[in-house]
């Protein structure tokens, strides 16, 4: 039953011949073969047939009477209908013209009677196969044209997503940034009031480094979409590792001292002290990295950064302290460590993707997911690797390395830190508008330029600004983008179109909370000068103004931080050379002192001895004070034995 249901399957056949001798045959021997035959006697009941029946192949007569098979044939082919069924001619005929004429008209193949059986049957087969061959070529295609329809639609709802997402973070940027800089910059001009005492001025720094800080965390949300376009790329400088990594110690000490937690830094003595990488994004990393170790390394809890060189030409201690370099990429390696509650096995293979978060870090209800992402495809712009080991309630290892090349302290830009506090003499009364909807921003320009010697005015939309403009003509217009009314935009475009029947030419420079470079060109073609980035800092707007209006400032030096400074955690890996000429410098009673209480292991004592030279001998003391630091009142004892003469 199953195999003739099978047969019968094989496909649907119209026989058209006039004799019934031929149909007789031909319909037997095809119906035992498995295929479904309808036979007709002449060419009019054939076209009906096919109309109605659609067969699957047709095996047609040629010489019949009233419409003869090459009539059939072309009739069949001019109706969609049945176009497309395949047509085999089987006549008596065996001229080349009568098969050429066959073919013309539409035929697929040509039997010439008497015919063989087996000849048939392969026939038929083969045009059927090539049939169901061609149906499923046109049934893919057709998937394939669904398909195509279908990824267009989706490219499309993507590419819409994004213009929704880069408005949307446009959007976060402006409104997060617009208070932002306000915070920074009355952190700025607080700052200089000189009654201000030590502490309120320290508390005053560290509110603008944690703002400063804020401002790092929006861009790299912003960095990240960068990094998936593709657009993102290396900034090398040269720069010093050792007072990066003391940076971070004393940005994340407080936090591991308010969770009790042991925060050590140890770096390898033949670490480079001068690098020539990204320094902002080894920043990232480790504080990405550092702060995901202190979040989850529960009270008591012990962390470690540890730096290294990995390279197969390993630099000297001789090299590294001469300031000298190799000439030679390094791999540096860098390890945190902590004691903390570890990752789950099930989290492990998500643990760098995008706003992931693993369930530690829901519970802390605290980050967004988006800081080992951006820290593995920063390592992997700067050349390295990153990989992590992690045993559930033990604690967590991360190390990544990068490429870096050693430099010298010579390469690095020493700044000069200064202030301006006033404009040199004999210079004209610049006029300075600043407009910006936020009244904040606008008082903030305010305090910052007037006290300096500015006179300024200010607007809060655009239409203010060129109403201003036009009555007072002011020097240079500091003019926000985004604003109610009239935006910064077409403000500059109708100052710009009225200057040209003034023959007077302001300077206007947009203030912009936008991180995006293409707002660059926005900018520029609306017919700004310039533009400055929000939050901004004091002295760039000193500078630009001294740019494009030749204004010359009366500064104040600002003490600062040397290039080359030691950091204290590194003192323990220096060279006996390095406390040598130190040492000797020192009294010799103060070294028998000191020598006297290491060896009697009074850390309390050593300590009071060492804060006696802390005014005259800062170095020198931090250093020692770092040694006791690591319990290493052996090296005290083997230095100060070496100094006592």
């Amino acid at each position: 039953m199953t195999s003739n249901q099978t047969e019968e399957n094989k496909g649907n056949i119209l026989i058209v011949d006039d004799t019934p001798e031929n149909l007789q045959v031909l319909s037997a021997t095809l119906s035992d073969r498995g295929y479904k035959v309808r036979g007709v006697i002449n060419g009019k009941m054939a076209i009906r047939a096919a109309r109605s029946g659609s067969p699957d192949l047709i095996l047609l007569d040629i010489k019949m009477p009233e419409i003869d098979g090459y009539q059939v044939c072309t009739q069949l082919k001019a109706d969609p209908k049945t176009s497309e069924i395949p047509v085999i001619f089987i006549s008596a005929l065996d001229e080349v013209l009568d098969k050429v004429t066959a073919f013309k008209v539409g035929g697929v193949d040509y039997i010439t009677k008497p015919f063989h059986v087996a000849e048939v049957l392969a026939r038929i087969e083969n045009q059927l196969t090539i049939q169901r061959l061609k149906k499923q070529l046109l049934d893919r295609n057709t998937e394939l044209q669904q398909e195509i329809i279908e990824r267009k639609k989706a490219e499309e709802t993507a590419a819409a997503a994004s213009v929704a997402k880069s408005q949307f973070v446009a959007n976060m940027s402006h409104e997060l940034r617009t208070p932002l800089n306000a915070i920074l910059g009355f952190t700025q001009v607080m700052s200089r009031d000189s009654l201000l005492s030590h502490e309120n001025l320290e508390n005053l720094r560290i509110i603008n480094r944690s703002g400063q800080h804020l401002l790092e965390l929006i861009n790299d949300v912003l960095d990240l979409s960068k990094i998936e376009a593709g657009i993102i790329g290396l900034d090398e400088r040269s720069f010093d590792l050792y007072q990066l990594l003391e940076t971070l110690e004393e940005m994340f000490q407080i936090k591991a001292e308010n969770k009790n937690l042991q925060l050590r830094f140890f770096v390898e003595a033949n670490v480079p002290q001068y690098i020539k990488t990204d320094e902002k994004k080894l920043r990232v990393c480790l504080i990405n990295l550092l702060g995901n170790a202190i979040k989850f390394t529960l009270d008591g809890g012990r962390i470690w950064l540890r730096v290294s060189v990995e390279s197969k030409q390993q630099l000297t201690e001789a090299e590294i302290y001469s300031n000298s370099t190799s000439g030679e990429e390094v791999l540096i390696l860098f390890e945190v460590e902590d004691t903390g509650v570890g990752i789950p096995a099930a989290e492990i293979d998500t643990l760098f993707d995008a706003f992931v978060q693993t369930e530690a870090g829901r519970n802390a209800a605290d980050g967004t997911g988006l800081g080992l992402t951006i820290t593995k495809k920063y390592v992997q712009i700067m050349g390295g690797d990153i990989g992590f080991k992690s045993v559930l309630d033990k604690g967590t290892s991360f190390k990544f390395n990068i490429r870096v090349l050693p430099t010298n302290s010579s390469e690095i830009t020493v700044v000069t830190l200064q202030r301006a506090i006033g404009l040199e003499a004999d210079q004209p009364i610049y006029r300075i508008l600043a407009i910006d909807d936020n009244q904040e921003n606008r008082l903030l320009l305010i305090k910052m330029l007037q006290p300096i010697g500015f006179e300024v005015r200010e607007a809060e939309n655009g239409r203010q600004a060129v109403e201003i403009w036009e009555s007072w003509q002011p020097h240079l217009i500091w003019l926000d983008t985004r604003m109610p009314v009239m935006d910064g935009f077409e403000a500059v475009r109708q100052i710009r179109a009225k200057e040209k029947q003034t023959q007077r030419r302001t300077v206007i420079i947009a203030l912009t909370a936008s991180t995006f470079e293409e707002k660059k060109g926005e900018i520029i073609a609306a017919g700004c000068d310039d533009f400055v980035r929000k939050p901004f800092q004091e002295q760039i707007l000193f500078d630009k103004m001294a740019c494009y209006l030749g204004v010359r400032y009366i500064y104040q030096e600002l003490p600062g931080l040397p290039v080359g400074a030691l950091g204290r955690y590194f003192v323990s890996d220096k060279p006996d050379s390095f406390f040598g000429g130190l040492l000797a410098q020192m009294p010799q009673s103060w070294l028998q002192e000191l020598y006297d209480a290491a060896n009697d292991v009074n850390e309390e004592l050593a300590i009071q001895i060492v804060d006696r030279i802390w005014e005259s001998h800062p170095t020198l003391a931090q250093a020692l004070k770092d040694l006791l630091t690591d319990y290493r009142l052996d090296k005290i004892m083997d230095l100060t034995q070496s100094s006592l003469k």
